[in-house]
């Protein structure tokens, strides 16, 4: 069995569910405290084991690869004022050679197109996928325990949590060979089930380790919910000759492609920042007795 070495990470959308913010920054680049949004997810991914992260980008987004690039000017001036902790900091963030890869989306034609983009890069091995605006707040990171679980029974992963009560027709949920913990075979996937008609109240919620066979199965996938190439319908399709596995991750998953999702990231996670976090919630408290 190939270890879990890349990471797809589909980075091309416009963030239309937070315009205007996303008018001219990239959605991944607004911030959560005091980072954007895309430095936690390749944090939680390298903390995985990831060694190669593949980018597949859009237009107007060059901020992404400038991001994870030197800023002389900056780091000169922090190196000049002696602020080496702030430096060190900024410069750990930096890929080290070949550690990433850029591809270009030319159209915005689905995840499933998305993905498929990165075939060439990725190769014949199992790989990770990451959908860049849901941060994972967990003790061992989301991914981590994806991967753990792959190395258990091998397949593919989807990483899911339990969705709110009555809520299920909002998102994409799966079916499972019964349940017994935490990790459990997978029969199939629903979208947006019609209510009462569930088969789960777990939730596809943004992590998954895929085989390199779906790439196939992507070339020739028609357009499906939205009219966008649908990464669901592959995986659906790769079902019938492979193993399915869902994993109950044990975190807190914040969606920041929402404008409440991404203000209660930056709430939660700066009340559990190591420095900031007493001066945050100070600051929450005097704000709720206004």
């Amino acid at each position: 069995m190939k270890p879990v070495r890349k990471a797809v990470l589909p980075v091309a959308g416009f963030g239309t569910r937070v315009l205007p913010g996303t008018k001219t920054t990239p959605k991944e680049l607004l911030n959560v405290v005091d980072r954007p949004i895309l430095s936690y997810i390749v944090a939680e991914a390298r903390a995985a084991g990831i060694e190669h992260f593949i980018f597949v980008t859009g237009r107007n987004k060059g901020a992404i690869e400038d991001y994870f690039d030197h800023q002389v000017e900056l780091e000169a001036a922090l190196a000049a004022k002696g602020k080496t902790d702030l430096l060190k900091e900024l410069l750990d963030e930096l890929p080290k050679p070949g550690e990433m890869s850029f591809v270009r989306q030319m159209a915005p034609l689905g995840l499933g197109h998305a993905v498929w983009c990165a075939r060439d890069i990725v190769g014949d091995e199992p790989f990770a996928v990451l959908l860049p605006d849901m941060v994972m707040h967990a003790q061992t990171s989301a991914l981590a325990q994806a991967i753990e679980a792959y190395d258990q029974v091998g397949g593919n992963i989807v990483v899911v949590e339990p969705c709110p009560a009555g809520q299920a027709h909002q998102y994409g949920i799966v079916a499972l060979d019964g349940q017994d913990g935490r990790l459990n075979r997978m029969t199939g996937m629903v979208e947006k089930p019609p209510k009462g008609t569930e088969p789960s109240n777990l939730f596809i919620s943004g992590r998954y380790i895929l085989q390199p066979e779906i790439f196939d199965l992507l070339a020739s996938q028609e357009k499906g919910a939205g009219n966008e190439i649908q990464l669901t319908d592959s995986m659906l399709k790769l079902m019938a000759t492979q193993d399915f596995h869902a994993l109950e991750y044990e975190g807190i998953t914040y969606d920041c492609g929402d404008k409440i999702g991404l203000l209660r990231a930056n709430v939660a996670l700066a009340l559990a920042h190591p420095e900031l976090g007493p001066a945050a919630r100070a600051a929450i408290e005097e704000l709720l007795k206004a």
